[in-house]
């Protein structure tokens, strides 16, 4: 039996799409179930598209999530080059061969005149196609004699090379990992253009020699190239290769579940569609995601492991994963349901990693604090939080004080008539020597009872003096944490701010 091998092949064009981060996954998902190989392919055929800084953001990415090949540009194996721009000679070769079996042919064409052909195509309600009917009336080498060839490319005039489409039979069946049976119809296919006017093959050519000859065995893709199987297919057979196996992944489409999730959608829906950071666009990464729970949000967009589920680590995934499982149908995105896994991977962490990662959050204010203070405040408020970030935005007043109140919080507890609480409440606070929890409790406690005092409207009083809201952990906690002194000092700040 053939060793697994598969790869991931994208265009260094701008960022990976979350979408793309999925074929990634999945295809490692399966190689590595099957103890196969995971290979990287740059595919930079086209030239005048390429994006500087994309393929190091690519390579970076993968890393991030744990997804390292086996193969790629950067760790050689058997089957290099890894980018396509540097296979151009093994291309050549295959080029020459499809030529002389007479499966592809020169075209001189002029781009205006193609234009011009479906333009008038379209102004009669019909489509253009560059194919079987039309080749003929075109300016290709199957429409001159071989003198006239050869005299047009030793002038070096300008050409494409197209696959010349057999429809002797006229419909094949495909099977397709995902999706089944597959018919196609030849006859609606077009002559694609294989190799481009600058000599450098098109996806479609590049692609099959390069899964031939690094004895790709499973070719998983995106839906997008569906439309493109029935060409692959001919080529497989016209080059007399075997076929690997095909399957095409589902969209991704938006959370209201019309259309597919774009790259521009991410600011309009809160949430970062790329893995990492790109110039101004905000990346998973840098909101907050962990690597962990970003492999685990995309990896249930279109794939249903069975069961109830829904947390996996990585080596869970490889068990679990199968193409039979994954949907035919477009998954949509759920921005709360990534926040909600977020959540449970944080919950997980050990507390020395959430340490050291708000210690970092806490550079961002200027702030310093020791390990066994951090500990106790995350401890008490990562339950609330679905980021690291959200952990400072929920034990804030932990490490500052504040001189903003919630105004409609003030109006709730009629301050003006209940100030004298707070007043009671100094003097004894003040003479305290143990400033913990439980004997801050008991001395409210105690107060209360002396003075037949209300006792929530005695801590609503004291929350808003000490947090500047009605949020916010156990009071005697708080107060705890930040000391006698500074307990005493957002006591009196609070009430000189109530007397104005």
């Amino acid at each position: 039996m053939k060793k697994m091998r598969v790869r991931f092949a994208p265009s260094p064009t701008g960022p990976l799409h979350l979408g793309s981060l999925r074929t990634a996954l999945y295809n490692y998902l399966l190689a590595k179930k099957h103890q196969g190989d995971f290979i990287l392919r740059i595919e930079d055929t086209d030239q005048d598209r390429i994006v500087p800084g994309s393929e190091d953001y690519i390579i970076e990415a993968l890393n991030w999530c744990g997804l390292t090949p086996n193969e790629s540009p950067y760790n050689f194996g058997n089957y290099g080059p890894y980018r396509q721009s540097e296979r151009k000679p093994l291309y050549d070769v295959y080029i020459r061969q499809l030529i002389d079996k007479g499966h592809a042919y020169y075209a001189f064409d002029a781009l205006e005149r193609i234009n011009t052909l479906r333009e008038k195509r379209k102004n009669k309600g019909e489509v253009f196609s560059y194919n079987e009917k039309t080749r003929l009336q075109m300016d290709n080498s199957l429409s001159m004699t071989s003198q006239e060839l050869s005299h047009r490319l030793q002038q070096g005039q300008p050409y494409v090379i197209r696959f010349k489409t057999n429809t002797i039979n006229e419909c094949f069946i495909l099977h397709d990992e995902v999706r089944g049976k597959l018919q196609i119809n030849t006859k609606t296919l077009e002559d694609k253009i294989l190799v481009k006017s600058d000599g450098m093959p098109t996806y479609h050519l590049a692609n099959v020699i390069d899964d031939h000859l690094m004895k790709i065995t499973h070719v998983i893709r995106g839906e997008e190239w569906l439309s493109s199987l029935p060409l692959h297919i001919l080529l497989y057979k016209a080059l007399g290769w075997e076929i690997p196996c095909f399957a095409h992944l589902p969209l991704i489409f938006k959370p209201e579940g019309k259309g597919k999730l774009s790259k521009r959608d991410g600011e309009r829906i809160g949430f970062p569609v790329f893995p990492l950071s790109w110039k101004d666009r905000l990346g998973c990464r840098e909101k907050g995601y962990f690597p962990e729970a970003f492999i685990n949000i995309i990896a249930l967009l279109g794939w249903n492991p069975g069961g109830e589920q829904e947390i996996f680590s990585l080596s869970e995934l490889i068990d679990k994963f199968s193409l039979q499982r994954v949907s035919k149908s477009g998954a949509r995105f759920d921005k709360e349901k990534a926040k909600w896994i977020n959540q449970q991977y944080l919950r997980k962490k050990p507390i020395e990693e959430l340490i050291s990662l708000f210690h970092k959050e806490l550079e961002k204010h200027q702030i310093i604090s020791t390990d066994e203070y951090l500990r106790k405040i995350i401890e008490a408020v990562k339950e609330r939080a679905n980021f690291i970030s959200e952990i400072w935005d929920h034990s804030y007043y932990f490490f500052e004080s504040t001189n903003q109140y919630d105004v409609k919080s003030i109006k709730k507890v009629e301050p003006m008539k209940n100030i004298f609480l707070l007043k009671k409440i100094t003097q004894p606070l003040s003479k305290l020597h143990h400033f913990d929890a439980s004997t801050l409790k008991k001395t409210f406690e105690d107060l209360i009872q002396k003075k037949q005092l209300c006792f929530s409207k005695m801590m609503l009083q004291m929350r808003l003096a000490l947090v500047g809201t009605l949020q916010g952990t156990d009071i005697f906690f708080i107060m705890e944490m930040i000391g006698k002194e500074e307990t005493l000092k957002r006591v009196y700040r609070f009430m000189f701010f109530l007397i104005q």
